[in-house]
């Protein structure tokens, strides 16, 4: 009979934005999958949240998860989203 050793949990890893250009005292907070979003200006928040959404896309399109990318990576993504 083999003995099964435990498997170590798997990696994760999220992605954490966050903004202080708000002047209209609105609190903005976004959740997603493997992100979480905090603060800014109307239109910050949405940058921060249209970035994270792509980057989520292309990872979903490579088959991977944040866990499985390098830093180095995400700032190549990160580059080719914002061309």
């Amino acid at each position: 009979m083999k003995s099964r050793l435990p498997q170590a949990p798997k990696s994760k890893a999220s992605l954490l934005g966050l903004a202080f250009d708000a002047e209209d005292d609105q609190k903005r907070i976004t959740r997603g999958p493997n992100f979480f979003l905090a603060g800014g200006s109307q239109d910050t928040h949405g940058r921060m949240q249209e970035t994270a959404i792509k980057i989520n896309e292309h990872l979903t399109r490579q088959g991977k998860e944040m866990a499985d990318i390098s830093v180095h990576e995400l700032r190549d993504i990160v580059s080719e989203i914002h061309k």
